[in-house]
């Protein structure tokens, strides 16, 4: 393997997955050999751009294909699970869509699948392989902003509405998975709230608090019903604040050298004497590499070398109890659920 190219296999040819097939496609170090979906005509139009590749409506050839070393699995949430576990058992590694499972407890399944069999499990975690969430992560880690106290985010849009995950397991997922790769604190407890306003339909807006046990928080807001995308979020630090627009095209990180100074008063010791600091505005260069391709590369490395990709299993676990308690909360009408209790304890609080 360490000397050809990795053969990848497809399943799933709807929203994400023509993105899957065009990167693995035009990636140095791997090829795909066999797309599956359940639509024909989803089917044809891959065979028409890709003539060289093989088409099923069965995934089970995939994992019978000698050829095929690893599957990208891009289809609705609810079949990831039973997909991926098919895929580890037949000595697959296996790159899924985010997010990885409907439950914590089967995700952990798929990590001890995995590392039992030796094999890698990522997360389609995208957001991380951004040049700009590479460079905020940089930031961060070399205590450019100081002492972070808050990240603020906006992640909006006019649907796509979806029936088998509500708003924060489709549009929070992405800032959850931010917050846990660039902060060096983890969150400890979650609050949140959400409503729906669509009948029949899971909750299409909310509100997420995440606390940590130093003085930053993160508030993530997300909605399916907004007039226009909106993919902004704040970070503030004792030292320097970033804004961070992915909608933006060029501009995508402003890091601003503004905040406040606190001076003890002489007259009292007890009393603090807040300033104002307005610095310099700079913007730091950002690549414009499609974050899709750096995550393939990685995936292709990490396969390749026996090494845990950034978007593991376990970072994905990670994501899955933070949704899961968050899920839970919003039924509490925000009642805040401590990280890493028990499901069961957590109903009969």
């Amino acid at each position: 393997m360490a000397n050809r190219q990795l053969g990848i296999g497809v399943i799933g040819y709807g929203y994400w997955g023509p993105n899957l097939v065009r990167n693995f496609s035009n990636g140095i170090s791997t090829h795909v050999i066999s797309i599956c979906d359940l639509d024909p005509g989803k089917l044809a139009t891959s065979q028409r751009l890709y003539p060289g590749i093989t088409t099923t409506s069965d995934f089970r050839d995939l994992l019978t294909n000698p050829g095929i070393d690893a599957v990208a699995i891009a289809t609705p949430t609810h079949t990831h699970y039973d997909l991926a576990l098919a895929a580890l058992k037949a000595g697959k590694h296996v790159f899924v869509e985010k997010p990885i499972a409907p439950t914590a407890e089967q995700v952990r399944r798929l990590i001890d699948e995995a590392d039992r069999r030796n094999l890698v499990l990522m997360v389609d975690h995208t957001f991380l392989y951004t040049p700009a969430v590479q460079k905020i992560r940089e930031l961060i880690h070399t205590d450019s902003l100081g002492e972070i106290y808050y990240y603020d985010s906006i992640r909006s849009s006019l649907g796509l509405f979806q029936s088998d995950v509500n708003v924060i397991w489709d549009l929070a997922v992405h800032d959850i998975s931010i917050i846990n790769y660039i902060l060096k604190d983890k969150p400890v407890s979650v609050s949140a709230t959400g409503s729906c306003h669509v009948a029949g339909s899971p909750e299409n807006m909310a509100h997420i608090t995440l606390f940590f046990d130093s003085k930053c928080v993160a508030h993530v807001s997300v909605n399916w019903l907004s007039p226009i995308k909106v993919r902004q979020t704040f970070i503030g630090g004792s030292r320097k604040m970033i804004v961070y627009d992915d909608v933006e095209p060029t501009e995508k990180i402003k890091v601003y050298d503004k905040g406040i100074i606190l001076n003890p008063s002489p007259e009292n010791a007890h009393q603090i004497k807040i300033g104002y600091r307005a610095g310099d505005m700079w913007a730091p260069h950002i690549s414009a590499k499609e974050a899709l391709q750096t995550e393939i590369e990685h995936f292709a490395d990490c396969v390749r070398n026996n090494q845990k990709p950034i978007s593991s299993g376990d970072s994905g676990l990670r994501v899955i109890e933070i949704l899961e308690a968050a899920s839970h909360s919003i039924l509490e009408q925000g009642r805040p659920v401590r990280l890493g209790q028990p499901l069961e304890l957590r109903k009969r609080a």
